[in-house]
């Protein structure tokens, strides 16, 4: 069994999980309130801003020119959608730059992107890697998952236009080959660390949809 096979099976429960959140699944209905997917989208800004240093992090890390290559090419893009939510979701939204710009990191995506971030600078390369594909491989089967679902004329087809299309699936393939080649040549104390690792991102991924849903912030630590 390929490593990244062993991965989604001990963690099959918590995909399952997420993909029943009220998020993801009012999200196919069209039913979600536009006001959880303002929220969702200003943290996934903050949040991708995080991953894309992360993703260089690792590109530094790599042990061979291609996956350089390939994780460079990987924080570029996380900074490029970054971007291009601010021209789509948040203008169709209207979500203003200034708003934006005023909202902190949620509790979820600060502890999202502190794990990223600390992981990215203090662990070994296939631990790195093994914290930053959650992002990547449970966002690709969400979207094949609840694009079938999704209702004519959804207000949120575009979102999972995204993450269900054929490029960004082909870039999900290419991670978990390469995860699978680093895997191959660890001993088991590394590949625990890489199984802990991935199961906190998801977990991690679970949280940040179900907070999104809630809509929460930082209530009563106004005044520190």
């Amino acid at each position: 069994m390929a490593f990244s096979q062993a991965l989604w099976q001990q963690n099959h429960d918590l995909y399952k999980k997420i993909l029943a959140l009220p998020f993801n699944q009012e999200l196919a209905a069209g039913t979600l309130d536009p006001k959880a997917f303002c929220h969702y989208v200003i943290q996934d800004a903050h949040y991708l801003l995080a991953y894309g240093r992360a993703l260089a992090i690792a590109a530094a890390k790599a042990y061979d020119a291609d996956d350089v290559i390939q994780f460079s090419e990987a924080a570029k893009i996380a900074i490029i959608v970054e971007r291009s939510l601010h021209n789509d979701f948040m203008q169709e939204f209207h979500i203003s730059k200034t708003e934006f710009e005023s909202t902190p990191l949620t509790l979820a995506c600060h502890h999202y992107t502190s794990f990223l971030t600390a992981t990215a600078w203090s662990e070994s390369y296939p631990v790195v890697l093994a914290a930053l594909l959650p992002c990547f491989w449970i966002y690709a089967e969400v979207g094949k998952d609840i694009v079938n679902q999704s209702v004519a004329n959804n207000p949120y087809q575009a979102w999972i236009d995204t993450y269900a299309g054929e490029e960004f699936n082909i870039a999900v393939a290419n991670v978990i080959a390469t995860v699978d080649k680093v895997a191959a040549c660890c001993d088991q104390d590394t590949l625990a660390k890489m199984h802990a690792a991935y199961t906190m991102g998801a977990k991690l991924e679970w949280l940040f949809w179900d907070s999104a849903y809630q809509q929460r912030q930082w209530l009563g630590l106004d005044h520190i």
